[in-house]
């Protein structure tokens, strides 16, 4: 993957099942995630975005939030409003310090950043996918078209679904991403679903922009 030199996050340790990964205190964490995306037919490999930040410490002993749900792996996407019904498969970081995506060979899946929050737990989850690929559009092409008020379901592993209504859906330029929006382990369930878009600058920056929408959690079903 080309990318921009960056400083390397401190190492976290893997999710334990049926256990939250936030009961730590927090060191500097996510300097950089990273996600694919070629122009579609034309064969250009995009390079990723970045953005740095210190992670906040959740307050110690703090009651989780109405409505927040105990960890349980995300498996599948569904965005009604731009037609994307997607596996979610776990992703991690790559060798670079960036967020791991699924391969473009599967560009129909997107990859839940699996050192994060799941969806529905305290704090926001994070959600990557490819724009488009060589061949054509990609399981995130149609982000930036959804709206406010929009639903977003994951069904979890656990079987439960959560569903978020998107609060914004805003274009960012790589150099200035507000990581206090996007990352965090603290506060009510929040969902940010991220690919990229914006001009194709090509080289080692690819497009220009981030395309994330923002999402809070509004309804639960257990199984």
């Amino acid at each position: 993957m080309a990318s921009h030199p960056a400083p390397q996050p401190a190492a976290r340790p893997a999710r334990r099942a049926g256990r939250s990964p936030w009961s730590a205190p927090l060191a500097v964490v996510l300097v950089l995630v990273g996600v694919f995306a070629t122009g579609a037919g034309l064969g250009r490999t995009a390079g990723p975005f970045d953005w740095a930040a210190d992670a906040v410490r959740p307050g110690q002993g703090d009651p989780p939030p109405e409505g927040a749900l105990p960890a349980s792996r995300p498996v599948s996407l569904s965005v009604p409003a731009i037609k994307v019904t997607a596996p979610v498969t776990p992703v991690g970081q790559a060798r670079d310090g960036s967020i791991a995506v699924p391969p473009l060979s599967k560009h129909h899946q997107t990859g839940w950043y699996d050192r994060g929050p799941t969806p529905g737990e305290p704090g926001r989850a994070i959600i990557v996918g490819h724009v488009d690929t060589k061949s054509g559009p990609a399981v995130f092409y149609q982000l930036g078209k959804l709206k406010p008020g929009d639903r977003i379901e994951v069904t979890r592993s656990d079987r439960s679904v959560v569903t978020f209504k998107v609060d914004t859906v805003e274009h960012f330029d790589k150099a200035n991403l507000p990581a206090d929006r996007v990352y965090g382990d603290e506060g009510p369930p929040g969902l940010r679903l991220i690919t990229c878009g914006g001009e194709w600058l090509g080289g080692r920056t690819g497009y220009a922009d981030n395309v994330i929408a923002f999402a809070s959690l509004v309804d639960t079903r257990r199984p």
